[in-house]
């Protein structure tokens, strides 16, 4: 177990080099694009990924800071963060109770 306690900077980071902390930026070793990739190459590039909760909790992290900047953060924010919420919950509490409401279904019989 490594001794990075909780609410540290990540280990990658160094003030001097990167300036001031972006909590939506990876400061990790570069690696290639998912999106540059070829088909062949996925494998060998999901297999150089450290996987664990750390990391998982680190990449939403990232995920949640980089939604925040873009569009609740911004000065002249719009209705886009609070359409994506309701969205979002609608497609959720769907997926919940999808087995209570699948017998309401309509059906045409001939």
């Amino acid at each position: 177990m490594s001794n990075i306690r909780f609410g540290d900077y990540p280990a990658g980071y160094d003030p001097a080099t990167h300036g001031p902390y972006d909590p939506a930026r990876y400061y990790g070793k570069p690696d290639t694009p998912f999106s540059d990739l070829k088909l062949k190459e996925v494998p060998a590039w999901i297999g150089r990924r450290e996987k664990g909760p750390r990391e998982l909790m680190g990449l939403l992290s990232r995920a949640f800071w980089r939604w925040q900047h873009k569009y609740v953060l911004p000065r002249k924010t719009g209705i886009a963060p609070l359409a994506q919420i309701a969205v979002g919950g609608s497609m959720f509490f769907y997926y919940l109770n999808y087995y209570r409401i699948r017998g309401h279904r309509n059906y045409k019989y001939h």
